[in-house]
């Protein structure tokens, strides 16, 4: 018993209530999107490009709005950005539930993505407040571990539901989402969470830009994370498709896929990020790309069961060392007052994530699975090499401070 008060007393409660709410959000959320290709390809008849269009729009108004969402939890504290990105965001699947074109579809999944692009920047920002430096980089792995957890569930629902009612899983998430802000608001307020403004002057949109334009090592993680995030985006969008038409039973194993890959990351993120912490931060991202690689090229080959799993097993151990440690290098890299802005900033990595269903659907439309995975294994590994461009920017940073 004392060592679980010790464990709870390592991080401010409000963290805790972040990282339950992102494991009940992301369970409901995963319960929904991972299946709205499939959900537009048979109740609207969509094209793929369209498609990857629909599932990419949400990336692309993240990318714009996690600057100017991280920027203004900056200016006016991270309450009223997280507070009022959760409200829009419960209206957003209330508003998927009553879509029946595809211009409700796209414009409702923008939305969504400027939602997302308001509240994590915000939601991070407000863990590292909260937390001791020295424990960031657990704290950010315990969140993506959080998010895996509701991931791990998520799938397998939203797998029946998508056979059954998939308009039951909207509504189902909207009211978790709903849920989530009424109970964030009034504990946040029984807890005096103080609405951080990060220094006494106020942080201009064009001087973050300024400042942000000039580290180099951010600019090299964004880069490389572009082209991460484009091979990784095929797991929402198109490997249901290509599953579906390969292989027999294809929805199935892509959902089982998914609670896999939660499963994996909700065991392993902890005691991986724990030995992780012994190398250079992008060190480890540079694993990470080749093993995410590595997985994508599985994809390419993908017969039955044996070839998906493997596959993404190596596409989630890449996953498990690149993404927290990407959280973790912006608050390394971030001053205090313009940690909204900075973890904000990095959200135009999100570009990849727009750019690759539509690259992805392109390629599955003209060509076939296998050229598509093969093209995206190869983006991927191209950020390899700005991550060890960040790396060199960032050692050398570090040393010239030290002196």
């Amino acid at each position: 018993m004392g060592n679980l008060r010790t464990y709870y007393a390592q991080f401010h409660p409000i963290v805790w209530v972040l990282l339950a709410g992102t494991v009940l959000a992301r369970g409901a959320s995963f319960m929904t999107l991972p299946f709205l290709a499939i959900y537009l390809s048979k109740n609207l008849d969509l094209h793929p490009i369209l498609i990857g269009l629909t599932i990419g729009i949400s990336h692309l108004t993240g990318t714009i709005g996690g600057f100017i969402g991280g920027s203004l939890s900056d200016r006016f504290g991270r309450k009223p950005v997280m507070l009022g990105a959760l409200f829009t965001w419960s209206l957003v699947f209330y508003g998927f539930l009553m879509a029946d074109s595809p211009g409700w579809f796209i414009f409702l999944n923008a939305i969504n993505g400027l939602c997302s692009a308001f509240f994590e920047p915000a939601s991070q920002a407000l863990i590292a407040d909260l937390t001791e430096k020295s424990k960031r980089m657990r704290a950010f792995s315990l969140r993506y571990t959080a998010i895996n957890v509701g991931a791990s569930v998520g799938p397998l629902l939203g797998a029946y539901l998508a056979s059954v009612s998939a308009k039951t899983a909207f509504l189902i998430t909207g009211t978790v989402y709903l849920s989530y802000v009424i109970i964030l608001f009034l504990l946040m307020r029984k807890l005096s969470v103080a609405s951080h403004t990060g220094g006494k002057e106020p942080v201009t949109l064009a001087a973050s830009l300024k400042i942000i334009r000039s580290d180099k090592a951010l600019l090299y993680l964004v880069l490389g994370s572009i082209l991460i995030n484009a091979g990784y985006a095929q797991m929402d969008s198109n490997l249901p498709q290509h599953l579906d038409g390969s292989i027999e039973n294809g929805i199935f194993v892509f959902s089982v896929l998914l609670s896999i890959n939660a499963v994996m990351v909700v065991l392993l993120q902890m005691p991986v990020s724990h030995y992780a912490e012994k190398f250079k931060t992008m060190q480890v991202m540079m694993v990470g790309a080749v093993l995410l690689t590595a997985g994508l090229l599985g994809f390419s080959f993908v017969d039955g069961w044996v070839t998906a799993i493997i596959s993404m097993v190596l596409l989630t151990m890449g996953e498990i060392l690149i993404f927290p440690s990407s959280s973790y290098l912006v608050d390394q890299l971030a001053p205090d007052h313009l940690r909204g802005t900075y973890f904000g900033a990095s959200q135009f990595r999100k570009i990849g994530h727009f750019a690759g269903p539509i690259i992805g659907g392109f390629l599955l439309s003209e060509a076939n699975g296998t050229v598509l995975f093969i093209v995206m294994a190869a983006i991927a590994f191209g950020s390899i090499i700005f991550f060890a461009q960040g790396n060199k920017v960032f050692i050398k940073t570090t040393a010239t401070i030290s002196k």
